[in-house]
This record gives structure tokens, sequence and C-alpha cells, in this order.
């Protein structure tokens, strides 16, 4: 069994089990038609791992805090599909260019308080960031949670995530890349 194969089980049986706020249930996988709309609507394909996660786990509702957002359609709770907060944080940066919204970063999951993880589906290792827009200023609103998707959910199958009580101090690194990734897409427009 690979290591994905490995994750994968372990998440399967953590979803099956906690239930994030607002998710009454575990939602059914989506199919391989769902993941190619959303795939089509956003420009990109997901990584490996991240599409494995709707197609075999669920769509949304399972993960750290709120859980995942679901792809396309809205969750109980009334947040925004991932592929709609997507596309409607591309389109606000372009009302609002002083807050880019880097491509290919979709947001995965709310943190409450404007705040998303989120995976940079441009990036191999699919680095998790956290969006934390609350300092008022776009260079300090982008920080790199885990340097892979791999690594963000073994960290919430195995309780060791900053978001955790006894790890709330664990500090992050600013993402190095926004500017370049925000400027680059800004020259592309």
């Amino acid at each position: 069994m690979t290591e994905n194969e490995q994750l994968l089980t372990r998440l399967a049986a953590k979803a099956r089990n906690t239930r994030p706020w607002g998710w009454p249930s575990l939602p059914e996988p989506v199919d391989p038609a769902t993941l190619a709309r959303a795939e089509a609507a956003l420009g990109f394909r997901l990584p490996p791992l991240l599409a494995d996660l709707y197609l075999r786990i669920g769509d949304g509702g399972f993960g750290p805090e709120y859980g995942l957002l679901p792809l396309l359609d809205n969750p109980p709770a009334d947040e925004p599909a991932a592929v709609t907060q997507y596309l409607t944080n591309r389109e606000n940066a372009r009302k609002a260019p002083d807050w880019p919204w880097p491509e290919g970063v979709l947001p995965i999951s709310h943190w409450g308080c404007a705040m998303y993880a989120c995976v940079d589906c441009r990036n191999p290792q699919a680095t998790v960031l956290l969006f934390e827009p609350n300092a008022d200023d776009a260079d300090k609103a982008w920080y790199v949670d885990a340097p892979s998707l791999t690594d963000w959910l073994s960290a919430w199958t195995d309780g060791t995530g900053w978001y955790e009580e006894m790890n709330e101090e664990l500090e992050m690194a600013p993402w190095a890349d926004f500017r370049i990734r925000t400027t680059e897409t800004r020259a592309l427009s």
C-alpha cells in the first residue's frame, strides 16, 4: 500500500467519525463528471491527493475546524463551495487590485473570520497556505500552513496542526511567493 493510500485510509476512518461544525453527516463523494466540471470551471486540475479526497472520501464535510468545503455545491452550513469561493476571490481581486488572489490557489477550508486554508494547485507538493486577511495588508495575509497537502492532512489525523489547543503557539512562515505569483498573474492579464 502506497503512502497516499495509507493516508487516505486514515483520513476516511477519521472522516467517518468526526463531524465539523454545521455538517450533520459526511457527504457522498463526487463522481468523476463533477470533478471534471469543477476543473473546467477553475481552469486547472486539482492535485491528485485533493481530487482523491473528493472522489473517495466525501464532498467536503471532514477535516480540521469547519472541514473541507464541498467542491461545487453549497454545504449545509451555507459556506460557498471551493470552486465558487475561488472564482469569487479572483473576481474580487480584479476589482480590488491591492488584494490580488493568486491563480491556482484554491480555498479548501474556512477557518472563520474570513480566513481560509488554500491549496496551491500549481505547486507539485500542493502546498497548503493560510489566507489571513485580518492584517489589513495583502503582503501580510499569506502564510505557509504546511509544505504539502499530505503534511496538512497528516497533521489533522495526528492532532498536530497549529489549530489544536496544545499547538496554538506554532508559527507559520510568510508565503514568499505571494508577490511573485500575483505580479505574474497581473502581467498576464
